[in-house]
Order: structure tokens, then sequence, then C-alpha cells
């Protein structure tokens, strides 16, 4: 009887494996958070080709697969991989090549890392990103006396750090061939007394940016490489990159077949007439990894620098309201363009007047409800009457939440106590449609996206400031922010139903955090790290 037991169990085992299907690769023993429609949880799924193709139980699922590879996730948590709906890849990458001036205490210590920088970088233009005035105990912006004495022979451009402004040396000026302030739609060349200051606002910062000696393809290469490696260690596995020209697209298509970058990213066009005719003659490019579909346009600046477009003068500075970047001619004649060849649009407004004008424009273009996804880009401050204009054609407000916590010493200065109600109203913005991407903005801000989702529920800085958070009448819940990191924010691509979630016939993007983000207490979420990080089922990223 023992032996007929024994017999049969060893049948039994023999059947079960001959009839498990096969998989490359079974993820068991975690908290997998599937970010489905009923946000259920699981323990296990089961990988081929690239594809999620079973979801369960530890038990079942390692029953009902043969894989080639199993990882033991030891109770750990597992997310859909992290999606970045708005950040600047490339520009990043070039941030990693230039001096990093974000965090700096005064203009002096500006100076003094951009000379450090200097001695190993002995050659050609001096660029650094990152500076913030508001950081400063003087507040006031900057000039370009100290630079001028420190590097006359080198042309300098130190970019704040939303890049909206910055500062040239005369060196920069001169080779720009600026001598002086003239009117300047969408921008602002300052003098202080009949002299150049070298302090350049929004659109007269291209002046000098296009003297800059493009990036060789090597180096361009290089850019793209150290981007992915960052941001594969920050669990991101699909990157939303802001306002970029067509020549890129076929680099990345290069190093995609490559296999080389292996990154999944949603390039949105400049708004340039070469970008319109090379995309509108090529037609929508979509691949597994690369999707090209869209155009970013900006409306206006940034509220730090002030060149947010405001309804009505800065609190601060009531001679000032900021600017639109272009006429209103050019927005209404690009959105019609952009319907007529069935593209998305998405536009940068960060002041109310500027939301409010681009939520017009798109509402009499799109004509009511659709499904065309266009969106705005930060929609940052909001008058109360217009929030309304959102849900009414659909329109996407695409939202970074570190924003709030970054800008919140000063916005109230900026706005005034009435108008800052409907600055960074996330949680308003989210029910007008019922859905919200949330992203960085990275390298303004932190790429991070850890510092998304506290920014988001928390709505804290990392000191525990302030005690009660900011206007947390806006903070989302935990399950929201998540939501708008994976698979909203592929909503806002097009790609819910390849991407964004851990669901059968999905890709499989993943990570492995060291804690539970859903479950641990608030004070704890900054510290969480990212053990592993997969795209296509391949492991692209292991914590030392």
């Amino acid at each position: 009887m023992k032996n007929l037991l024994a017999t049969l169990t060893i049948t039994s085992l023999l059947f079960t494996s001959c009839n498990a299907q096969k998989a490359d690769l079974i993820v068991y023993n975690g908290k997998v958070y599937t970010v489905n429609e009923k946000f259920d949880t699981a323990e296990a799924f089961a990988v081929k080709d690239g594809r999620i193709i079973g979801v369960g139980s530890s038990a079942r699922i390692r029953k009902q697969f043969k894989a080639t590879a199993e990882v033991d996730v030891a109770g750990k948590s597992v997310y859909p991989g992290f999606i970045d709906a708005h950040a600047h890849f490339f520009g990043y990458g070039e941030s990693l090549q230039t001096a990093d001036l974000r965090g700096t205490g005064s203009w002096e210590e500006v100076t003094q890392r951009l000379s450090q920088f200097a001695t190993t970088h002995p050659e050609g233009w001096l660029i650094g990103r990152g500076w913030d005035q508001n950081d400063w105990t003087d507040k006031q912006f900057p000039d370009k006396a100290q630079l001028d004495l420190l590097f006359p022979d080198r042309p300098v451009l130190l970019t704040r750090i939303d890049g909206h402004a910055a500062v040239a040396n005369q060196k920069a000026l001169t080779t720009a061939g600026i001598t002086g302030s003239y009117a300047l739609t969408g921008g602002e060349i300052v003098e202080n007394n009949g002299k150049l200051t070298g302090l350049l606002i929004d659109n007269a910062v291209d002046l000098v940016n296009r003297k800059i000696p493009e990036s060789t393809a090597s180096q361009a290469e290089k850019i793209l490489l150290d981007a992915q490696a960052k941001c594969f260690a920050a669990g991101l596995t699909t990157i939303d990159d802001c306002g970029v020209d067509a020549s890129l697209v076929s680099l990345v298509e290069k190093l995609h077949a490559s296999k080389s970058l292996k990154m999944r990213l949603y390039l949105m066009l400049s708004d340039s007439e070469p970008n319109y005719t090379y995309l509108f003659s090529r037609g929508a490019i979509k691949t597994d990894r690369l999707n090209v579909r869209a155009f970013k346009v900006y409306a206006d600046g940034a509220l730090g620098s002030r060149g947010a477009c405001l309804l009505h003068p800065y609190h601060d500075m009531p001679n000032k309201t900021g600017f639109m970047l272009s006429n209103p001619k050019h927005f209404e004649e690009i959105a019609e363009k952009i319907a007529k060849h069935n593209f998305q649009m998405c536009t940068h407004a960060i002041g109310d007047s500027a939301n409010r004008s681009i939520l017009k424009i798109y509402n009499k273009v799109l004509g009511g409800k659709n499904d065309k996804r266009w969106r705005i880009e930060h929609a940052q401050v909001v008058a109360p009457e217009d929030f309304g204009l959102f849900g009414s054609a659909n329109i996407v407000p695409s939202v970074q939440p570190t924003h709030a916590t970054s800008d919140m010493y000063w916005a109230g200065d900026r706005l005034g106590k009435e108008r800052i109600k409907g600055a960074y109203a996330y949680k308003q913005l989210m029910q007008q449609n019922g859905w919200l991407p949330l992203g960085t903005d990275f390298p303004v801000e932190d790429i991070n996206p850890i510092f998304t989702f506290y920014a988001a529920t928390v709505r804290k800085d990392s000191k525990n400031y302030p005690a009660g958070g900011f206007q947390m009448e806006n903070a989302l819940s935990r399950e929201e922010a998540l939501r708008g990191m994976t698979v909203w924010a592929a909503k806002a691509n097009f790609e819910e139903k390849e991407k964004g979630s851990i669901e059968i016939g999905k890709f499989a993007d993943f990570i492995i955090l060291d804690q539970d983000l859903m479950k641990s207490d608030p004070s704890k979420i900054l510290n969480t790290q990212v053990l592993k990080t997969y795209v296509n089922g391949e492991k692209v990223y292991e914590k030392k």
C-alpha cells in the first residue's frame, strides 16, 4: 500500500510538472500591488517573453508555471514600475555632465562650485544648473559681476533650477550678440541703471543657449545612458521626456535597436516648425519602448522667476503679472494644427492667466467631451472658476507634487493668501476626470519618485514641515498617488493597456522596494529604497 501511494504521488508530481506552462521568470512570496481596477494584491506572478502571463498566490503560480528563473521576494513589496509623466530625460542626462548647483545656499556658493567644476573641465563653455535664489538668505536675483571676474575669457551660462531664468557672463552675452536690453516677446534681458546684469528670463535664455555647441553623437549617447542608469536605480521604467527635437528620435531608435537603451520613453516634440513637419510627415511612432505622438508647448514661465502669467499682479511685486511666451494666435493655430493631424497637445501652463487661456483654446478646439487626452503640464495656479474647464473637455492636468513642497515656503508671497488656495490643488484637479498622472519634472526637482509619493500624500518636506501638511485638502490618498505614478501615468500616454499595472498581458515592468508604501509610517516613507528594477522581465538594476 505504501509503495502504491508513493508511486501515485510521484506520478502526480510528474504529471503536474509535465503539464506546467513554461515561463521565463516567476516572482513569488511577495506583497504584490497589482494596481489593477480593484487595487488587488497578490503573492506571485509569472513572466514569459517580457509579459505577465499569470498572477496569483505563490502556491498556484509555482504549480501552474515552470520557469527557468525564480525570485523569492521574501515578503517584500512589489509594485508596477514607476512612470514619470513629466520629466526631462535628456536634459537630466546633460545636467550630469555640467556643474550641479542644486542646494546652494548663496550666490557665493554657486561661484565656488563653478570654480571647482572648471578645474576638471578646463575648456569650452561653463554650464551649470540648479540655483534658486529663494533658498538664499539674500533672495535677490544674482548678477554677472563675479562671473566676469572669475571667467573673463570663458562663456558661462548658469540656469535657474526651473529652467526659466539664467545668468550669463559678459563673454557669453558678447558671443550671443547681446549688447543691451530690447523688447522681447515672452522674455526679458534685465538691466540695472542701463547696464546688463547678465540675468535672462525665459525666451531671453534661448538667445545664449543657441550659441552653445550641440552634443556630438557619442556625447548624446552617454547622456542618454547615464540618465537611464540613474532612472532605473530610482525604480523608473517609463519616462515622459517633455520637449525634445526630432533629431533625438533617431538616436533613441538606434540605441533601442542595439539594446543598450532599455528605458521606455514617451517623447514629446518641442513646439517648432521642423518638429511638426517631421512628425506630421512620418506619422505617430509606436514600438514597445518608444512612443512619439505628442507636442510640448510653453504658455508661460515659472512662478519662482515671476515669469508665470497671472490674472492679477504678483503679491510681492505689484508692477508685474508675468507674460505669455507667445501671442494667443500662435497657441490657437498650433492647437488647430495638432488636432487636424490627430496628435496630442501638452502645454506648460503655470499661472492662472496662462491656464485660463490654454484651457479656453483647448475647449474650443476639442469641442467638448473626447478621448484626445490633451494635457496641461503643471496646472500650477488655477482660478476657482476655471477648474471645470478641465472636465468639460476631458483635459488632463499633469502635475508634479514635489513642486508644492518646494514652493510652499515662498508661493504665498508670490500669490497672496487667497490666490494660493487654487495652487497645487491636486485633489481638486483629480476630481475633474477621476484620474491624475504624476511626475517629478526632473532635473527641476529630484529624480526620486518616492519624493513624489510623499509630497502627494503627506505634503511636507523632509524635515516634517509644516506640522499639519501644506493645504492638506488637496492631498491624495496613497492609492491615488500610486495610481498616478503607474497606471494613470500610462493612461496619459495612451498606454494603460500595456503597462502601469501587474496584470496578465502587460509588460513585466516592476520594482521591489524594501518597505510597503501603502502601510509604512509617513515618517519612514522617504527612507524607502529600491532593491531591484525589472523592465520586460529583465533585471536592469539591483541595489548593492
